[in-house]
C-alpha cells in the first residue's frame, strides 16, 4: 500500500479484447453514467480494445450505440453523454459477441440501483462472462447503505451514529422524535439505495426532517438517518481483488454545505485536495480501514471508501463504499490514482485485468459434490 503506482499488466493479446461498456440504466443516476461512459470510451486503448457501448434505457430496453462506435472508427469526437440511441439488441446476443474467440470482459458503469446493486452483476454471473468490479453480493450489500452499515459495524469498523428507517415496517409516526432523541440535529435523511447524492436532505429541525423523510421515500423505502458531524471529508480509493492497494487519501472541500450531486459532478462546484493534508499516522489508519472495509465487504475490481475525520475528536469514522465511483477524469477515485502515476488509460487496463483474474478464479471452483 505505498504510494508507488500499481504495476501495469499487460494481458491484450490479438484479437483485440471486446469490452462492452454499459451505460445509462433505469435508475435516477442514468444521467451521471451517460457522462462517464463517454469519457471511458475516449480514454480507453483502442489498440487494445473493441469498445462496443450499450446503453440500457430507462425503460430497461438495451440500444447499441452506433453512432459512438462510428466516431470511435473515425477517430472523431464524442459528445459528453451518451445518448441512449442506436440499434435495439438482445442483452445476450451483444454481450457474448460473435464466434471469433475474442475475449469479451463487460464494464458496467450503472450507478445506483439495476446496476450497481448486484442486479446486472447476478446476470453476468449466470451468462459466464467477466466484468469489472464487485460481485454480486458486495454489490448488494454495498448498495443498500443500512447493510453495508451493519457488516462493517460488525467488522469493528468504526462510523458515526444512525438509526435505520423502514417505510411499512417501522412507525412513521415516531421516527422523527426517535431520530432527534438518538441523534440529535441536524441530520442526514439519506435513500438507502441509491448514490450521487440523490434524494439526499440536511434536517435542521424536526419539520425539516419531516420533509426529508418525505423526499427520501420517493426514491426508496429503506432510509438511513444518521448524524451529522463536523469532520472533514476524506476518500480514499482501492484497486485490486484479494490483495488490494489504497491511493493517498484525497479531500472534499463542499460548495455547499454538504458534497451533494451538484459537487460530484458539475466542474468547479467542489474542490479536491489530493492528497489531503493529514499527519502520516492518519495516512496510515485510513488506508488500513480502506483495506479492512474492502475486505469485510467482499468487495473487488474497485471501490472509493469515504470517511469522516474528526480531527479533535473521534478521529476516523467510515461514511459508505462505493462500488462503482464516479469515474470521469474529474472524479475522485481516478484522480487519486493518477496522483500516484496511474492514468486513466492505464486505470481502465488495470480493472481489465483484474476482471478478468477474478473470473478466472471463480469460475475455477467445482460444480462437483
Amino acid at each position: 500500500m505505498g504510494d508507488t503506482a500499481p504495476t501495469r499488466l499487460n494481458v491484450m493479446a490479438s484479437p483485440l479484447l471486446r469490452l462492452v461498456v454499459l451505460f445509462g440504466g433505469v435508475s435516477a443516476e442514468h444521467d451521471v453514467s451517460r457522462v462517464t461512459a463517454a469519457h471511458v470510451l475516449a480514454a480507453a486503448d483502442r489498440t487494445k480494445y473493441e469498445l462496443v457501448p450499450v446503453g440500457i434505457g430507462k425503460d430497461g430496453s438495451w440500444i447499441r450505440n452506433d453512432d459512438a462506435i462510428a466516431a470511435l472508427a473515425d477517430g472523431t469526437s464524442l459528445p459528453n453523454a451518451l445518448e441512449v440511441t442506436g440499434t435495439v439488441v438482445e442483452p445476450l446476443t451483444v454481450l457474448r459477441g460473435d464466434a471469433r474467440g475474442a475475449i469479451t470482459v463487460v464494464l458496467p458503469l450503472l450507478h445506483g440501483p439495476h446496476g450497481e446493486d448486484g442486479t446486472i452483476q447476478g446476470m453476468l454471473e449466470l451468462f459466464k462472462l467477466p466484468y469489472v468490479g464487485s460481485g454480486v453480493l458486495a454489490s448488494a450489500v454495498c448498495m443498500d447503505k443500512a447493510m453495508a452499515k451493519r457488516v462493517t459495524e460488525q467488522a469493528g469498523i468504526p462510523q458515526c451514529r444512525w438509526i435505520e428507517f423502514r417505510d411499512g415496517i417501522d412507525d412513521a409516526r415516531e421516527i422523527v422524535g426517535r431520530a432527534v432523541e438518538t441523534l440529535g440535529l441536524p441530520v442526514f435523511v439519506k435513500p438507502a439505495n441509491l448514490g450521487s447524492s440523490v434524494g439526499i436532505t440536511k434536517a435542521h429541525n424536526e419539520s425539516e426532517l419531516d420533509k426529508a423523510i418525505d423526499v427520501a421515500l420517493r426514491y426508496d423505502d429503506t432510509l438511513v438517518i444518521e448524524e451529522a458531524v463536523t469532520a472533514r471529508e476524506i476518500e480514499v480509493a482501492v484497486l485490486g481483488n484479494t490483495a488490494p492497494e489504497t491511493s493517498v487519501p484525497g479531500e472534499i472541500l463542499p460548495g455547499g454545505e454538504f458534497y451533494d450531486c451538484d459537487d460530484k459532478y458539475v466542474p468547479g462546484a467542489a474542490k479536491l485536495a489530493i492528497p489531503a493534508d493529514l499527519p502520516a499516522a492518519a495516512i496510515a489508519e485510513v488506508r488500513d480501514l480502506a483495506v479492512d472495509a474492502f475486505l469485510a465487504l467482499r468487495c473487488a475490481g474497485l471501490a472509493r471508501v469515504d470517511f469522516f475525520y474528526e480531527e479533535n475528536g473521534r478521529g476516523w469514522l467510515l461514511n459508505e463504499i462505493n462500488t462503482i465511483p464516479g469515474f470521469t477524469p474529474g472524479s475522485m477515485y481516478p484522480k487519486l490514482w493518477d496522483a500516484v502515476g496511474l492514468g486513466y488509460a492505464d486505470l481502465i487496463d488495470r480493472l481489465v485485468v483484474l476482471a478478468i483474474e477474478n473470473h478466472r478464479r471463480r469460475v475455477g471452483f467445482s460444480t462437483e459434490h
